[in-house]
């Protein structure tokens, strides 16, 4: 692309783009910083999200225990001033700061860490990234239910709420001991009903009845589950948390950084419902921003929060994060300087910008450990046929696909796992190869493609996934006679789609939570919650979860290496690329760096229009 090309596509783009976007912006005071926060966002509540959009608003207005040092994106105190650690690193002991207040003046308690976590393991609440949490001691069992108890387990039994009540409220709690659980009410109808000693009193409840008559003798009930209080979590005091680990966890102080384990202030929660308490007007956040407001394909505008404890070091007191779908437009926006951070920038721009010299401006391309890869629905035939998942891999030429489709140096891939993960080495598929793709598809019952079903590639709406798709339905039709189609959804549709499993083959990436290999591997365990394959591998569950109980780290990461070999021979997925980072930064912006996971905590950057020279993004490795 050329540099007349690049002047031509801001012009004509401007023509269209720049109305409308002053028609939406209003009369608003201007912003000190504004970022392309690429879709709109799906929600604002913790446990219904798992996007990158989304992480970086939950990032600005709530805090964890642990905070990410923005140079190195390695823990370092938040919400917690301080920790202790067990000798035998199960026990975290975490000591509150005692001027970490709400949004509406109101201390942070420990009491909140806890509301937020059990509420992102109950069942109810249906938490995309409940498992998490599940590190904590029986946390996995709580998060199952009646699934997750046996007779002679304490539970609670939560009975149903009053009518009229918002349903993110509790019912009332009654705490026993399960007796017995059965499929059968007296009148002999499939129900779940249990019988639960409560005090010296055998008590029976129909578990998840909200309006059908009760049996005789039987109580309603919303549902039945282990006794929080057998979870490894405790408020000691108002300032004192302790997490019990199932087992010893190296990245755990990392995922304290994640929004699965921030804090909640449950009567906005409670009092507004959902999903009424995360609007502007209600929400209560305890980080360096609060949301001012949300205008739907528009932005989302954060101002500095006046309660935050660590306010006098957060240098932006207005940042706006704008919703813009197309990265066409976006760039066009950046160099007419209405945006500041461009996140994402579209492949042919930024060869184009390398070839202008920019990366000693304003670009610097760098890998971080996020993989581009075709996720396959195995409930969907012949996908369920490891050889046709082999041959559409092997069909694969993935150097025309980064030749032509990207343009920032990003690196083809054969593994799920990205390199530059300490001590751990990535496990590949096998490479490109046509003549054994053909001779495996056709073994599979499909010579020349000949009767294979017609497939759709799922992808959310972008140029260079669209781009992408395309290339490799060519691939497909070329080097094994089979024809596949393209549908493309915008973010919320295409995340609805993604976890119904309403396609047959779907674009995925994944971003590392936090700097280990099992951030990447344990997706794909049986019924894991980011699975949405339907792949089941024995072997491969049994791995996973002896590197989750192995003590010595070199062969704890062997173990997830062998099952990352597995997972490259039975390929539910197809890794296609390493993932480059594409920001362009004003060379004003300050406190911005280049790192492992390409996130960037808002309460670090600031604007300095007068400085000279290089800033740290530029500068960084």
């Amino acid at each position: 692309m050329s540099q007349r090309f690049l002047l031509i596509l801001i012009i004509v783009t401007l023509g269209i783009s720049s109305v409308a976007w002053a028609v939406l912006r209003g009369n608003l005071p201007p912003a000190d910083f504004t970022f392309h926060n690429e879709t709109e966002i799906k929600s604002m509540d913790p446990a219904t999200v798992t996007g990158i959009p989304e992480h970086r608003i939950l990032a600005a207005i709530f805090e964890g225990l642990a905070k990410p040092n923005p140079e190195t994106y390695l823990p370092e105190p938040g919400v917690a001033e301080s920790w202790d650690i067990s000798a035998d690193e199960r026990v975290y002991t975490f000591h509150l700061r005692p001027d970490a207040r709400w949004s509406n003046g109101v201390a942070v308690t420990a009491d909140d860490f806890l509301y937020g976590i059990r509420r992102m393991l109950d069942p109810m609440t249906g938490a995309r990234y409940a498992y998490q949490c599940w590190y904590i001691k029986n946390a996995r069992r709580y998060s199952a239910g009646l699934a997750g108890v046996e007779p002679g387990d304490r539970v609670e039994v939560e009975l149903n709420l009053p009518a009229g009540h918002p349903w993110t409220r509790r019912g009332e709690l009654l705490h026993g001991v399960l007796l017995s659980k059965k499929s059968t009410d007296k009148s002999g109808q499939n129900s779940n009903v249990v019988a639960v000693r409560v005090g010296n009193q055998e008590r029976q409840f129909l578990v998840g009845a909200d309006t059908q008559e009760a049996p005789g003798g039987v109580e309603l009930c919303r549902q039945v589950l282990l006794d929080f209080r057998e979870v490894g979590i405790e408020a000691v005091d108002d300032k004192t948390l302790v997490t019990t680990l199932e087992r010893p966890t190296p990245f755990w102080l990392q995922l304290t950084m994640h929004y699965a384990l921030f804090p909640l202030y449950r009567p906005c929660v409670e009092d507004h419902g959902s999903p009424d308490w995360t609007y502007p007007e209600n929400i209560v956040g305890n980080g360096a921003f609060r949301l001012q407001f949300r205008r739907v394909r528009d932005r989302i505008r954060l101002v500095k929060s006046d309660t935050y404890w660590d306010r006098e070091n957060v240098r932006l007191n207005i940042v706006d994060a704008l919703s813009v779908d197309s990265r066409t437009t976006a760039f066009n926006m950046y160099e007419t300087g209405r945006i500041d951070w461009l996140t994402d920038t579209e492949s042919l721009i930024v060869r184009d910008l390398l070839e202008q010299g920019r990366d000693e401006v304003d670009l610097n391309p760098a890998p971080f450990l996020c993989t581009y890869f075709y996720g396959l629905n195995l409930n969907q035939k012949p996908l369920d046929d490891v050889r046709v998942r082999q041959a559409l891999s092997l069909a694969l030429d993935r150097e025309e696909i980064t030749r032509i489709a990207m343009g920032a140096g990003e690196v083809v891939a054969y593994g799920l796992v990205p390199p530059g993960i300490p001590g751990y080495q990535s496990q590949e598929c096998h490479r490109g190869d046509p003549a054994e793709a053909r001779r495996l598809l056709s073994e599979a019952g499909y010579p020349n493609g000949i009767g294979f079903p017609k497939f759709e590639i799922l992808y959310n709406s972008d140029e260079t996934h669209q781009t992408i798709a395309e290339l490799i339905r060519k691939q497909w039709q070329r080097n094994l006679g089979i024809t596949v189609s393209m549908r493309n959804e915008e973010w919320g549709s295409y995340l609805n789609s993604q976890r119904q499993m309403n396609f047959g083959i779907c674009r995925r990436s994944w971003v590392g939570d936090y700097l280990d290999a099992n951030t990447y591997l344990d997706m794909f365990v049986t019924d894991g919650e980011n699975n949405r394959s339907g792949w089941s591998n024995l072997e491969y569950d049994r791995l996973v979860a002896d590197a989750a109980a192995e003590l010595d780290d070199e062969k704890r990461l062997r173990l997830l290496e062998s099952a990352e070999r597995i997972l490259m021979e039975e390929l539910p997925i197809i890794p296609i690329y390493y993932y480059v980072s594409r920001n362009l930064v004003r060379p004003y912006v300050r406190g911005f760096y280049n790192t492992a996971v390409d996130l960037h905590p808002l309460g670090a950057i600031y604007v300095d229009r007068d400085a000279r020279g290089r800033n740290e993004y530029i500068s960084s490795e």
